[in-house]
């Protein structure tokens, strides 16, 4: 009754019930209310209920559903989204299983996590979104060579140290065996970046980024400069200008007027990409994670071991995966557009 008139005054006050709890937690310790316990009766008061007593019970909690049952639980998750079943069950007193089954069956709930997303997009940048993919679509729809004659690029950072997965660091083990234990660890400060192009038939260019330096414009200009000469030699059906598509994403060195320039004067037809998109980048949402899967839980000793062992790792990464990546690029074009440019799963 104490802690419950603790509660009632804290949501009179105005305070939440994260607030609530944890200020509980330091003055009661070990003897403090459960965390949902108090979210349930925070709840209770900022709603207006003026008892520190419980609710009257029949008895234990009821497994019939009816349709004032399933109104009620419609009114709770509609006041409180992030509500758990033993929430719901202490509040409303109906049995956790009879929840569940009206949560999916007759409401047709599901609980699901928030996902992470790049950036959130304004109305312009989905519709630019959409632009693109509608492009990408209608262009590979006209022209079945089209997706084999993109060539793209990025840069990304190989790590001396990059922790593998939870997935990664599973293992078959007997009943008795004791569990495996990984400490949090983060990516190092030992790192190499790397600038990679491909197109469906394989790595074309590849090159480091000398230590200290920053991809400015020029520097990038150069990099573009290596790899135009690359492709007339090992593209030999490239040669003509109009052959093929070059896609980079829209990075300030990627972006810049001598850049702009340059393709322009060697008849380049770059494909504008849109901002916030690695969703749409082959490098983004296709190479690079196959790259850095490899090298996951490997610790280098130095730049040029990082450097050598990325390489290894790239030179792996076969044909077929490269025109899958393609491949992917068209069906997420089709998502996005279904999604009126926004992120899709």
């Amino acid at each position: 009754m104490e802690q419950r008139a603790i509660i009632k005054f804290n949501a009179k006050l105005g305070k939440t019930a994260s607030e609530t709890f944890q200020l509980m937690q330091q003055v009661y310790g070990n003897d403090c209310l459960s965390r949902s316990n108090i979210f349930v009766w925070h709840k209770r008061f900022s709603v207006g209920r003026k008892s520190l007593e419980d609710d009257a019970h029949t008895g234990r909690p009821v497994s019939v559903r009816t349709p004032e049952m399933i109104q009620k639980i419609r009114d709770f998750i509609a006041n409180d989204r992030n509500a758990s079943l033993k929430m719901m069950e202490e509040a409303l007193n109906i049995n956790r299983e009879t929840i569940r089954i009206i949560l999916h069956e007759d409401l047709s709930k599901t609980k699901v996590c928030a996902k992470f997303v790049p950036h959130t997009l304004t109305d312009e940048q989905k519709s630019m979104r959409v632009n693109h993919a509608r492009d990408v679509v209608a262009t590979a729809r006209n022209d079945p060579n089209f997706l084999k004659s993109i060539v793209t690029g990025d840069e990304t950072w190989c790590f001396q140290y990059d922790p593998t997965t939870k997935r990664q660091s599973a293992e078959w083990k007997s009943r008795n065996s004791p569990p495996a234990q990984k400490t949090r660890k983060t990516p190092s400060k030992i790192k190499a970046m790397l600038i990679t192009f491909f197109d469906c038939k394989g790595i074309i260019h590849k090159e480091f980024v000398p230590s200290g330096k920053t991809v400015t414009a020029d520097y990038y200009l150069e990099v573009l400069k290596r790899l135009i000469a690359r492709i007339r030699r090992i593209r030999p059906e490239y040669r003509d200008p109009q052959s093929w598509s070059f896609l980079h994403d829209n990075a300030p060195s990627h972006n810049a007027i001598i850049v702009r320039q340059f393709l322009a004067r060697n008849q380049v037809c770059v494909l504008n990409h849109p901002p916030y998109s690695p969703d749409l980048a082959p490098c983004d949402f296709s190479l690079f994670p196959k790259l850095k899967m490899k090298l996951k839980g490997c610790l280098f000793a130095d730049i040029p071991t990082i450097q050598a062992a990325s390489t290894r790792a790239l030179d792996t990464i076969s044909q077929k995966e490269m025109d899958h990546a393609f491949e992917s690029l068209l069906n997420r074009c089709n998502k996005c557009i279904e999604r009126n440019g926004d992120y899709f799963e």
